[in-house]
């Protein structure tokens, strides 16, 4: 390669020193001031900044404000045959990872369960309302309360309760036999107008009911109210023509002194079977029983009790 303008057409087949040798400065070589130091030679040479694409320059990028954008900035991929970029979405909350939007599917389906456990529920509780409704409509509930009991066992169940289900008679009303008859001068008695049948210690001496109203046939005491003078007496039961083997003990339960009758008034009681419907019970003063009471109130109580 010789100094001076070989006619060459691109840069790299000329001399850029040209300038300074004297063939080169006759054939009009200048030093540089934009391209190689020949006249009409291929300027390569740019401005910091500035790049070409396709027909058009991009100026010089002036430096802005930290954290402002660039008014003379233009993204490569805005100009013709520009790269394109990718776009990728940042995590929530930055973290500088790799970005993830929410999982609105899985709070869907979250959502989608709470609601099916709601509905399922009601479902639920509609079908066990409709049980009940079934069962018992709007009956008051029959389970036992704080002031209540269960079902009363045999040894436990109260007379008072069984009085209002099954009859009870004041002695007075009884038919009366054998020289027994009633009286009121000895108070004490629980019958009305404190009516007792006095008269019952003689051999014959006696008091029957004839009781209706019998819900079914089975087991049933037999109350009977009395007062005895400070010592013991029996008498003989009689259910439907048959005498018990067992007899009415009417013991000084209430440990009057002897001969007080109006301290001596108690109860006592006898196991009987009973038939449905009527039924005849007698108490009787027989052979060898020991008769000094006075007969006040019975009553029956279903079941055999111990009270």
């Amino acid at each position: 390669m010789t100094p001076g303008n070989n006619g060459a057409s691109t840069p790299e087949d000329e001399d850029p020193f040209g300038y300074l040798y004297a063939d080169g400065q006759a054939n009009g070589a200048q030093p540089p001031s934009g391209g190689y130091g020949y006249p009409n030679s291929v300027s390569r040479v740019r401005t910091v900044g500035e790049r070409p694409y396709g027909q058009q320059t991009v100026p010089p990028q002036q430096q802005g404000a930290y954290g402002q954008p660039n008014p003379h900035y233009a993204a490569p991929e805005s100009f013709p045959g520009g790269a394109p970029t990718v776009q990728t979405q940042s995590a929530p909350g930055g973290g500088g990872g790799r970005g993830r939007g929410p999982n609105t599917k899985g709070l869907l389906i979250g959502a989608i369960a709470v609601v099916a456990a709601v509905v399922i529920g009601i479902g639920v509780a509609m079908l066990g309302g409709d049980d009940d409704n079934a069962a018992g409509g709007d009956q008051p509930s029959t389970a036992p309360s704080a002031s209540q009991s269960a079902e009363s066992s045999p040894s436990s169940e109260s007379s008072a309760g069984s009085e209002k289900e099954l009859p009870a008679v004041d002695a007075k009303a009884l038919q009366l036999g054998g020289g027994a008859t009633t009286a009121s001068d000895i108070k004490g008695a629980k019958a009305d107008g404190g009516v007792y049948v006095t008269g019952f210690n003689a051999v014959g001496a006696s008091v029957t009911w004839t009781v209706n109203g019998i819900p079914e046939s089975g087991k049933y005491t037999l109350y009977v109210g009395y007062g005895v003078p400070g010592k013991d007496a029996n008498a003989t039961l009689t259910v439907n023509g048959t005498a018990a083997s067992t007899p009415v003990d009417m013991e000084n339960y209430a440990k009057a002194p002897e001969g007080d009758y109006e301290k001596g008034w108690t109860r006592t009681y006898n196991y009987v079977q009973l038939n449905k419907g009527t039924n005849t019970i007698k108490i009787s003063c027989e052979q060898g029983n020991q008769c000094d009471a006075n007969l006040d109130q019975v009553w029956l109580v279903k079941g055999w009790v111990e009270s």
